[in-house]
C-alpha cells in the first residue's frame, strides 16, 4: 500500500478572484471559513474582497483557509489518510492545522498575530530588503552569480533551496535588477519577488519581535499526525518542536533536499499538494521520485474519482 504525505504549499501573490470562487462554492471551505470567521470576530470573505492583494493578514488568513480545506477535500475525495505532513514555507501553518498541534481557529488567530507583527515590522525595518525565486539556475550557476555580488561587496542570502535549478535568495533591493539580469544571462530566469523577505538570518530582530509579542500567547502540543520540518527534514511530534519550528522559520531556508531524503527514508512514495499552489507540484525532484497528486482549487472543483 502506498505511504502518503500531504504537502502544504507556500504562499505565492495572489488575487480574491484566484480562490474566491472556491470559497463561496466548496462545502469544505465554508467550513473552515466558518470555523476562522469565529475566530477572528468578523467576515473574513468581506476583509478579502475590500482589503489589498499580496500578503495581508486576510490575504495569509484566506490562504490558511484554502489549504486546510484542501486537504479535508482530499481525505473525502481522494480517499488519501496521509502518514505525514509537511508545510511549506507558509505553508507550516496549514501543516500544524492539520497535524493537530494546535485548533484550526487557534492557528488562524496566531495566523492573523503573526501578520500583523510582522506588517508593523516591515513598515519601520529592513524595507530594502527582498526575497527574489529563481529557476532554470543550477546551484553551480547560482554559486557563480553570487560569487560576483560578493566580490562587488554585494550582501545576499539563500532562502530556500527547492530543486537542483530552483532557488530563493534574499538580498537589498538596490540590488536586485543588476542579480536578475545575472541570471538571465546564465540561462536562468527570474520568476517572482517577495516583498517583504522571507527565511534569512538578517531577520533575527524580526524573530525577536514574534517570540515577544506572538508566540508568548500561543501554546502547542502533542501532533496526531508527525511534520517533516521544511528546514532540515527532522520529524516534529512534541509541541515544544512545533513551537521551535514556527518560531526558526524566520530566520532558516527551506530545503527541499532535506524534505525529499526524510521522504524517501520514511518510505513515502505518494504526495498530495494541498492548497494553491504554483511551484511544488512542478519540482523535478518530487516528480522524479514520487507520484505527485495536486489538490488545488481547480481539482477541487471539478469531478474526480477516488484514489484506490
Amino acid at each position: 500500500m502506498s505511504r502518503t504525505a500531504v504537502v502544504f504549499p507556500g504562499m505565492g501573490p495572489s488575487k480574491f478572484g484566484d480562490v474566491g470562487r472556491f470559497m463561496t462554492v466548496s462545502p469544505f471551505a465554508r467550513r473552515r471559513l466558518a470555523e476562522a470567521d469565529a475566530a477572528l470576530g468578523y467576515s473574513l470573505l468581506d476583509e478579502l474582497r475590500s482589503g489589498p492583494d499580496e500578503y495581508s493578514a486576510a490575504q495569509q488568513i484566506g490562504f490558511l483557509v484554502n489549504s486546510v480545506a484542501m486537504a479535508d477535500w482530499m481525505e473525502k475525495s481522494l480517499g488519501f489518510r496521509p502518514d505525514m505532513c509537511v508545510g511549506s514555507s507558509f505553508g507550516e501553518r496549514a501543516a500544524v492545522a492539520y497535524s493537530g498541534a494546535m485548533p484550526f481557529g487557534e492557528v488562524v488567530r496566531l495566523t492573523a498575530e503573526l501578520a500583523r507583527c510582522e506588517l508593523d515590522y516591515f513598515q519601520a525595518e529592513q524595507r530594502e530588503l527582498v526575497s527574489q525565486l529563481v529557476v532554470r539556475t543550477p546551484q553551480e550557476r547560482l554559486d557563480d552569480v553570487l560569487a560576483t555580488m560578493s566580490r562587488d561587496g554585494e550582501w545576499h542570502e539563500i532562502s530556500g533551496y527547492f530543486d537542483h535549478d530552483v532557488h530563493l535568495v534574499t538580498m537589498h533591493e538596490d540590488h536586485l535588477e543588476a542579480f536578475k539580469r545575472k541570471i538571465s544571462d546564465c540561462g536562468g530566469y527570474s520568476l517572482t519577488t517577495m516583498r517583504p523577505a522571507a527565511h534569512a538570518r538578517v531577520l533575527a530582530p524580526l524573530r525577536a519581535r514574534m517570540r515577544e509579542e506572538v508566540f508568548t500567547k500561543f501554546s502547542f502540543t502533542a501532533t496526531k499526525t508527525p511534520i517533516i520540518s521544511d528546514q532540515d527534514g527532522s520529524l516534529v511530534s512534541e509541541g515544544t518542536e512545533v513551537g521551535a519550528m514556527l518560531d526558526a522559520s524566520t530566520v532558516n531556508p527551506v530545503h527541499w533536499g532535506h524534505i525529499h531524503d526524510r521522504l524517501v527514508n520514511e518510505g513515502l512514495t505518494r504526495i498530495c499538494v494541498a492548497g494553491p499552489d504554483f511551484l511544488l507540484h512542478r519540482l523535478k525532484l518530487l516528480k522524479k521520485n514520487f507520484e505527485v497528486v495536486t489538490a488545488g482549487p481547480q481539482d477541487a472543483l471539478k469531478a474526480r474519482r477516488p484514489s484506490k
